[in-house]
């Protein structure tokens, strides 16, 4: 390991005291669940997404180094995309735990359509999205079906949601207006174990504990 990355260098601050270390896989991973927690835990929200670990891609071997270097006493949750073939469980690492989405990718909780619809303020009258949806989705009992289903794909700048609507889905804006009572529960799941490891560490917002601010490692 390279003694002169600063982005795999324990930071000073976490060196004084454990702090709790969130890891996604992408920007986007971030964005979503900051617009969850704006609903969810908005007395946190700022903090706990600064300081998100970006690990570029499903990388979890990279979650485990990069906890390996923090202070005694941290904690940490890795949260991962299930992908196709990708196994839903894997051990925690002292005190670094994961969380796998049930669904293939977490772009699967933002096919609601109310919330799409409010996001885009579409008319009352426009049924389009409503038909495609119920086309391309399977049932909402079909566990199989979600964890094969690539929403990606339904929500890209030019996959058939985007096309059919002519822009881009703001997947940001969809999740956060996504009100409590649509959200799945494997989105509440994640919120009330983030909110059980935060109870940890509780502080003063001057004295941030959580993460400094966002990096890639």
């Amino acid at each position: 390991m390279s003694t002169s990355d600063p982005a795999r260098q324990p930071d000073r601050r976490s060196e004084e005291r454990g702090s709790f270390i969130l890891y996604v896989e992408g920007p986007r991973d971030r964005s979503i669940l900051r617009a969850w927690a704006h609903r969810l835990l908005p007395e946190r929200a700022a903090d706990l997404l600064e300081g998100a670990v970006i690990l570029g891609g499903r990388r979890p071997a990279r979650a485990v180094e990069h906890f390996r270097a923090r202070a005694p006493g941290s904690r940490g949750l890795c949260v991962l995309d299930r992908d196709e073939d990708a196994a839903s469980a894997l051990e925690a690492e002292g005190g670094l735990e994961f969380f796998t989405w049930g669904r293939r990718h977490i772009e699967s909780y933002l096919l609601v359509a109310g919330a799409i619809r409010r996001a885009l303020s579409l008319p009352a009258s426009d049924h389009r999205l409503e038909a495609v949806l119920e086309r391309e989705l399977p049932n909402a009992e079909d566990t199989a079906g979600w964890r094969a289903l690539d929403a990606k794909r339904l929500l890209a700048e030019t996959g058939p949601l985007a096309r059919l609507l002519g822009r881009p889905l703001p997947l940001a804006r969809i999740a956060r207006a996504t009100r409590e009572e649509e959200l799945h529960a494997d989105v509440l799941e994640i919120f009330d174990r983030l909110r059980a490891e935060l109870a940890r560490f509780a502080q003063p917002r001057h004295r941030r504990g959580i993460g400094d601010r966002a990096r890639a490692i």
